[in-house]
């Protein structure tokens, strides 16, 4: 294997084959190098054992015990042998058993007084935690007093583990490969490394691995938590830096125009988030270099406002304007909104359409085939200034007149070949506003969103209401339940509306097929804890109200599978209240505005993301009168998916709960990793604990890619750079 780098260097050379098999098919590692990345979760010391009174049940544990009692029972009227084993750490018990011919080798090594390392999975049986079958590592045997001392001071790495390769065999493949790491190529440039007072690169990979002290984990994971912040802040600047040299068309509003007319519509001022946010989006569509910012802000908050007004001041400037919306019920939602605002402005080409008016067109998948050949010949003749649609704006076959500026709404459901598509669809790129609702904390703004700049609207509107939020434990308290129909009863006699949202539809296509009883849980419901019953579905609770606690009043459906004409029908009559209550899916998740609507209780609401129960709530009180919210479940009182709930429950801030939200989800899946179809490049670095790593590391990188846009004198960061975005992820970050 001449040639080929020490950590480039395939597992199955330095480990044998069997070993890095499992290693590739469970822990995605392939090198040396790999292997070297893959860090201790933790460190024990053998000192202090690990409490054996804070077991988590049903999960993988390593234990450090000492050997309590053992003894053999039989069973089966003398025809099976059971080995059980008492072990303790001073703070609890925990049994250990083994059956069968299992029952030799432990019986002759685990006697009373001996330490040991255990692994398994933590088990309950007649009210006894237990370990069955752990796989064990002898610690003390043979060993003289100097040497017990040192080992019992000695910190024990814990490696992410799984089936098959315990975390002292994973230690063991380790000591095979650490010499490689004096080989490790360091990414970081020697002034940024000495500045900051770092260690190298192979002293941080000896000291993550195998430390003598504390203090050398904690140099060691500075040092590697640099490592990851500043490769990924590198790519991001190479992003934006690469984005500023790209050519587009200047935008600058005209005096007089549309813009001008429609302000002059508006029966309210805009606040003043909103208009130093356009006046940061107005300076960027003046520029001849495209303009990348994402827009964030609280549920309501009037991004909406924002953002038409953009796209009035591009069609004034002579080019064309498209939001792509992630749902034909939101698309809809907003061409409807925006024609009830723009008014006569809308109307370009109509009879009664003013003299400074354009065409508003709706572009979506479902459309009959001659509305469709209209919308499209609009936009190549131009004499659409706007558009509004779904995926549908992609398609090969819609060419624009002159794109001058794409708004996505919602960002994080478009995969990102949609937005690049829609780019590419502009003479030149076209100017590009993302707007997210759920709000996001600064460092994953910095990290997943790293090659835009940001915008954020924290005011909401004047005349805004209050929503206040209740949990409803429908299991232990069937009677607040009663009382939630009692107050959508209530509102619904003042005059006001009211969602109900289910996880489900229930219309026979999405049936769960774990109707069985022996079924287990729903997919939905994974963390339902411990419930057995399918979620809750739209067309059941519909029916059940109708007929039950809501009858009288008028109820309708609304949801993912019904027909375009339908859904359009129900939100149209539900926006002029000639509907009282809305069963509906998350469908009404995002931009659905009827001010009228007062109330919503969501079912089952354990089985939604705190975010997504955040979007929801934004759906009420979003007229005068206060808006009410509640969340029912049946999940146990002490289970983290009521302290959920209860988070969201106690605050209205969006940035607050999206922090909850993170903490609760692996970082991976922040990072958008579902989207980009790689693993996270982020072993080390916690995109909530490190901000100030991740905002330095960005600062950093900015100065780096300015003097040095291509890296040429910093081959080892090209070459970090290059692993850690292959192709394909250095274009989702791009896209991000």
């Amino acid at each position: 294997m001449d040639g080929v780098p020490a950590l480039d260097e395939p597992l199955k050379n330095t480990l044998g084959a069997p070993t890095a098999k499992v290693m590739a098919d469970h822990l995605d590692l392939h090198t040396v190098g790999d292997l070297l990345h893959h860090y201790p979760r933790r460190y024990a010391e053998r000192g202090e054992l690990t409490q054996l009174t804070e077991l988590p049940l049903d999960e993988h544990v390593t234990v450090f015990a000492q050997v309590a009692d053992a003894r053999v029972l039989t069973f089966n009227q003398g025809r099976g042998r059971r080995l059980e084993v008492n072990i303790t750490d001073g703070s609890g018990r925990l049994q250990l058993v083994f059956f069968g011919k299992g029952i030799h080798k432990p019986q002759k090594e685990l006697l009373p007084g001996r330490r040991a390392m255990f692994a398994g999975k933590v088990s309950k049986f007649n009210q006894k935690f237990q370990l069955a079958h752990p796989t064990y590592e002898l610690l003390d045997a043979d060993t003289d007093a100097g040497a017990v001392e040192a080992w019992a001071n000695e910190l024990i790495p814990i490696y992410p583990a799984c089936k098959g390769l315990e975390s002292w065999k994973i230690s063991k493949a380790v000591d095979a490969v650490l010499p490689a790491a004096q080989e490790a190529v360091d990414p970081l440039p020697p002034a940024l490394r000495d500045g900051r007072g770092l260690t190298t690169l192979p002293d941080a990979l000896q000291k993550v691995h195998r430390p003598r002290t504390k203090a050398d984990v904690a140099v060691a994971r500075d040092r590697l938590k640099w490592d990851e912040a500043f490769v990924l802040q590198v790519a991001l600047a190479r992003r934006r830096h690469a984005e500023t040299q790209l050519p587009a068309v200047a935008r600058k509003p005209v005096p007089g125009g549309l813009l001008d007319a429609f302000d002059a519509k508006l029966p309210f001022t805009l606040t003043e988030g909103q208009r130093k946010v356009t006046g940061e989006i107005f300076d960027e569509l003046a520029t001849e270099h495209p303009m990348h910012r994402l827009l964030q802000g609280e549920v309501g908050s009037g991004k909406t406002l924002v953002a038409l007004r953009a796209m009035l001041a591009v069609v004034d400037a002579g080019g064309q304007a498209a939001m792509l919306a992630p749902t034909e019920v939101l698309a809809q939602q907003h061409h409807r909104s925006v024609t009830e605002m723009m008014g006569e402005l809308a109307e370009g080409g109509m009879l009664g359409g003013g003299e400074l008016s354009t065409k508003v067109v709706l572009l979506t998948g479902s459309m009959g085939v001659a509305a469709r050949r209209k919308a499209l010949l609009d936009l190549v003749t131009g004499e659409a200034g706007l558009v509004i649609g779904t995926h549908a704006l992609i398609e090969d076959k819609v060419q624009f007149h002159d794109l001058g500026l794409v708004v996505v709404d919602e960002q994080h459901r478009f995969g990102v070949e949609q937005r690049d598509a829609l780019r590419g669809k502009g003479k030149q790129p076209p100017h590009l506003l993302v707007m997210t609702a759920t709000p996001i904390p600064r460092t994953v703004a910095m990290t997943v969103f790293g090659d835009l700049e940001t915008s954020v609207l924290d005011q909401l509107p004047a005349g805004r209401s209050p929503i206040a939020t209740h949990v409803v434990p429908a299991r232990d308290k069937p009677h607040f339940l009663a009382r939630a129909w009692e107050r959508v009863r209530e509102e619904a006699e003042n005059g006001h509306q009211a969602y109900v949202v289910c996880p489900r539809i229930g219309d026979g296509d999405d049936e769960p097929k774990k109707r069985k009883p022996a079924s287990g849980e729903t997919a939905e419901g994974a963390e339902a804890e411990g419930d057995k019953r399918p979620p809750l579905a739209v067309v059941e609770i519909a029916g059940q109200l109708a007929g039950g606690p809501l009858s009288g009043l008028r109820i309708e459906q609304l949801h993912g599978r019904m027909a375009p004409d339908d859904k359009d029908d129900v939100m149209r009559r539900f926006a002029a209240g000639a509907v009282d209550v809305l069963v509906a899916t998350t469908v009404i998740e995002v931009g659905v505005n009827v001010p009228n609507a007062t109330a919503m209780v969501i079912m089952d609401a354990d089985r939604f993301g705190v975010s997504q129960l955040h979007q929801l709530r934004g759906r009420v009180g979003r007229g005068s009168a206060p808006g009410l919210c509640l969340l029912v479940t049946e999940a146990h009182e002490a289970g983290p998916a009521r302290a959920r709930l209860g988070a969201v429950a106690a605050t209205l801030d969006g940035f607050e709960l999206s922090r909850i939200d993170l903490e609760q989800r692996r970082e991976g899946d922040v990072l958008g990793q579902a989207q980009s179809g790689v693993r996270s490049s982020l072993r080390m670095l916690a995109v909530i604990d490190d901000e100030e790593i991740i905002a330095a590391a960005r600062e950093e990188a900015a100065q780096v890619v300015a003097a040095d846009p291509e890296l040429a004198h910093l081959p080892a960061l090209r070459t970090a750079l290059d692993a850690l975005l292959d192709q394909e992820r250095e274009r989702y970050l791009d896209k991000g």
